[in-house]
């Protein structure tokens, strides 16, 4: 059909597209592929990073679950509810742990919330590469068979729902199966040192 018209268009002395001289074709620069630069990049101090962001008081967990090789769990301060339809939690994990790999090939875990008088506790599960569930009264929680801690305020009985990068840590995001609480103050966390409630 569009050769037809073309043949009519010439038949009858028309011009047509074809027949006008075109201008050479113009290609456009590609635009740079900009990232941040090292000069434009704020320097901040490690050091200094921990310091101010110590400031920001938090609660205290042990992030659990059993594998193959049986319970595994680290103490953890980067937690926080996500979302409420559907329910989710996030927690935040080093790269280079050691334990989250165990529990990411459980693909299921517990948050255990810490009670104001577990500050000993905490420290057993911060240490790296020692049996951290010697001496450790724990259960099952109910959804996953994660562990869970005895005596402790609440807990959040979870599956994991996605793992998001987020520089030198992972973020990680889980569906939560089953959750609990009892009475309890809270262990806190502040420019690090544990601490509690005054009322």
């Amino acid at each position: 059909m569009a050769a037809t018209a073309v043949r009519y268009l010439r038949s009858v002395g028309a011009a047509t597209t074809a027949d006008r001289p075109q201008p050479p074709s113009q290609t456009l620069p590609r635009p740079d592929l900009r990232a941040v630069r090292d000069d434009e990049r704020l320097p901040v101090d490690p050091a200094e990073f921990r310091r101010v962001l110590g400031h920001f008081a938090s609660g205290v967990t042990v992030v659990t679950a059993h594998d193959a090789d049986g319970p595994t769990g680290f103490a953890c301060q980067s937690f926080a509810s996500l979302s409420l339809d559907p329910p989710l939690v996030a927690f935040m994990v080093a790269r280079t742990s050691t334990t989250w790999p165990r529990i990411a090939r459980a693909g299921v875990f517990c948050v255990n919330i810490l009670g104001a008088e577990q500050g000993a506790l905490c420290r057993g599960f911060a240490v790296s590469g020692a049996d951290k569930f010697a001496g450790v009264a724990y259960g099952e929680a109910p959804a996953t068979g994660s562990p869970l801690l005895g005596s402790v305020p609440a807990w959040i009985d979870c599956r994991v729902h996605a793992v998001h990068t987020g520089g030198d840590h992972l973020i990680v995001v889980g569906r939560v199966a089953a959750l609990g609480a009892a009475e309890g103050e809270p262990l806190l966390f502040h420019r690090g040192v544990f601490g509690r409630f005054s009322r």
